[in-house]
């Protein structure tokens, strides 16, 4: 039911054992290609398109990833769990023996279009640790529907054969083969196909290629196009992430040259800067001047791009005369800051232009990146850039959509924030992104200020004088809250009442309701600072995060949220707290407010037993595990609880809890 297939091989082989000798022994020599030093693509395949040698399109990719100088290891099954025959074929003696692996099949690994077992299919994919490409045969619509289609692929199709398999882990959604619309039957696309195994072999290079020897492209975003927005991206601190990157990579044995900055600050000076300018400079650092000859000989759609922009150089990028590639090189390593959409005076132009290009700046700043330093790959440092918002089709791209033509055969990781995965897709579907999430920088309450900062304090200092002076401290409360703006959402006394007409439980329902708005504005999340790739947090950028995390019940893992444990233990319901709360109950809230205090305190405890000496979370800690806990006097949590007078809790309560916040801080 499963085997290795290969169209010139003698027979289908069913043991990875012979189709490695004949590949090497037999094949490789026929074909010209070393197999010492040619990377192997693993192949998964349909068994039916095998049977009814409906196969032309596997044929036509094999052979181009052979003419590309790559070895090919084709398999293929009769079910859909397309796991077993990885695990058979791709691994000999506990390694694997492919350097990429494509899936043609249009299907998520395991359980095809209907049930999947996305689960299975990553744990098999994480033990192959290789790029996993899913290419995409177009099955809802002939060639020619899908080429005259500006959306491109068929949603139905997208969402099959597309997303489905994103849930493994797949990326580089090429489209690789269509129906002939009179027989049916699956035809090749040239074009796309040499794009497929091209970009296949690249990926492969990365792991067979020494660092030393690989070259990599840095691309940072200015945007609005400003030189002094040069390096921006959403919540990133963009240079800071890349010294720590470039630290990493010079540790690792990359090449970065005898000139690397020893700061950040030198770091932005370089890429910022002229250095051949003898004075301050308006541009950025040129990295490299490309003649309009070589940019025509080296980009094969430049005369697309003039009915927009008129001949080469045109106006964007160019002294003039020469097409600038803006950035630095250290070493094999080139920062370059992308060049601008282009239509930022007029976006009305490109919202109805169906003819929307992007300017020869940018082309031949991509065209540099491919042709001219041969980076082994290209990556995107934040979020977001132009590329994968260039014209073209939405999914399924051709080869004259823009994101395709200007990435070309370059791998491309990308990191973008973990908190916009729709544009992160649009990323992976567009431009080929292999991203890479970095977290957004934690949330911290947005506090109390001015005149509401001053409503907090009258009304601690309601809560003690409250039978005494409580009439003319709520007069206060009134005033000073009408002056903030809260009775737009908080009903008040008129300015000329007087509260001592009315009962204590009536001035304290009044108080209370105050409370509750300012608690729910003290409390607001609001982003603290920008994210740095490789930092490790502090312990308040760690506790602040948990203390969210904490504050959420988890139905599906069986997990309370710490309110939920706190409130039971002193006999209620958290969600009745906050209802009594916000209806204006003054001991409800200030039960609320307890509460907070008391998850803050609790993770403050569990984060500080792995915190090191500059502050900082460098190696977690179990949380649940301590000297304290042996000899009998409970968690730190816990006792950071009792501290705070929730004493009835106890350690089984907190254990899932904080087994499930010891995670998040490891990936935090």
């Amino acid at each position: 039911d499963q085997g290795i297939w290969h169209p010139v091989a003698p027979r289908v082989f069913e043991t990875n054992e012979e189709y490695i000798q004949w590949l090497r022994n037999e094949h490789a020599p026929t074909i010209g290609v070393d197999p010492n030093k040619a990377p192997v693509i693993g192949v998964v395949l349909q068994k039916s398109h095998i049977n009814t040698k409906d196969d032309a399109h596997y044929v036509a990719l094999i052979m181009e990833i052979e003419a590309n100088g790559g070895l090919v290891l084709p398999i293929y099954t009769g079910s859909l769990d397309f796991s077993k025959p990885i695990e058979d074929y791709f691994f000999l003696n506990g390694r694997s023996v492919v350097d990429t692996t494509i899936n043609l099949t249009g299907f998520a690994l395991v359980g095809g279009p209907a049930t999947q077992d996305h689960p299975k299919a990553i744990a098999t994919l994480k033990k192959l640790n290789r790029p996993y490409l899913c290419a995409v045969p177009a099955t809802f619509q002939t060639f020619e529907e899908w080429k005259d289609s500006e959306l491109g692929l068929h949603p139905v199709q997208v969402a099959l054969q597309v997303a489905l398999p994103e849930l493994d882990g797949a990326i580089e959604p090429i489209i690789f083969a269509g129906r002939d619309g009179v027989t049916g039957r699956s035809i090749p696309q040239s074009d796309r196909i040499e794009t497929l195994a091209k970009r296949a072999i690249k990926w492969s290079n990365l792991s067979a290629k020494k660092n030393a020897d690989k070259k990599v492209a840095i691309t940072v975003f200015s945007f609005p196009p400003d030189k002094g927005n040069v390096g921006t991206a959403a919540y990133l601190n963009v240079f800071g992430s890349i010294f720590e990157a470039l630290k990493t990579m010079k540790a690792e044995g990359y090449d970065l040259g005898a000139e690397l900055p020893t700061d950040v600050e030198g770091l932005v000076d370089a890429v910022l800067h002229d250095k051949e300018a003898s004075m301050a400079s308006p541009t950025l650092n040129v990295a490299y001047s490309m003649s309009v000859a070589e940019y025509k000989e080296l980009t094969p759609y430049a005369e697309d791009l003039e009915e927009n922009w008129g001949p080469p150089p045109g106006q964007l990028n160019t002294d003039g005369q020469n097409l600038l590639v803006y950035g630095v090189r250290f070493g094999n390593v080139f920062i370059g800051v992308q060049p601008s959409f282009g239509y930022e005076g007029d976006p009305m132009r490109l919202l109805y232009a169906k003819s929307a290009s992007p300017h020869h700046g940018f082309a031949a700043y991509y065209t540099y990146i491919e042709k001219v330093l041969e980076a082994d790959a290209v990556l995107h440092f934040g979020t977001h850039g132009s590329l994968e918002f260039m014209p073209g089709k939405q999914v399924g791209m051709s080869g004259g959509c823009y994101p395709d033509r200007l990435i070309q055969s370059t791998p491309n990781l990308y990191y973008y924030a973990a908190n916009n995965p729709s544009e992160a897709t649009i990323a992976k579907r567009r431009s080929y992104a292999n991203t890479i999430s970095y977290l957004t920088p934690p949330a911290e309450n947005a506090g109390l200020y001015k005149g509401l900062k001053e409503v907090g304090e009258l009304i601690s200092s309601y809560q003690g004088l409250r039978e005494s002076r409580g009439a003319s401290i709520v007069n206060s409360i009134v005033a000073t809250a009408r002056t903030c703006n809260l009775d737009k959402d908080v009903d008040l006394p008129s300015e000329d009442f007087d509260t001592a007409e009315l009962t204590l439980d009536e001035r304290d329902i009044i108080v209370g309701k105050v409370y509750s708005k300012i608690m729910e504005i003290e409390s607001r999340l609001l982003p603290c600072g920008l994210h740095t790739v490789g930092v490790p947090p502090t312990a308040e950028e760690a506790i602040a995060t948990l203390v969210n995390i904490a504050s959420i019940d988890r139905p599906e893992d069986e997990i309370d949220g710490l309110p939920r444990i706190l409130a039971r233990s002193v006999g209620r319901d958290i969600e009745d707290i906050y209802r009594s709360a916000n209806a204006g109950n003054l001991d409800d809230n200030l039960l609320s407010e307890n509460i907070k205090e008391a998850i803050r305190a609790a993770v403050r405890a569990s984060v500080e037993r792995s915190t090191d000496a500059a502050g900082r979370v460098t190696e977690v800690n179990p949380m649940m595990a301590s000297l304290g806990a042996v000899l009998g006097g409970g968690s730190p949590m816990l006792s950071a609880l009792k501290k705070q007078g929730f004493d009835k809790v106890q350690d089984p309560d907190l254990e899932k809890l904080f087994g499930y916040l010891e995670f998040c801080l490891k990936q935090v």
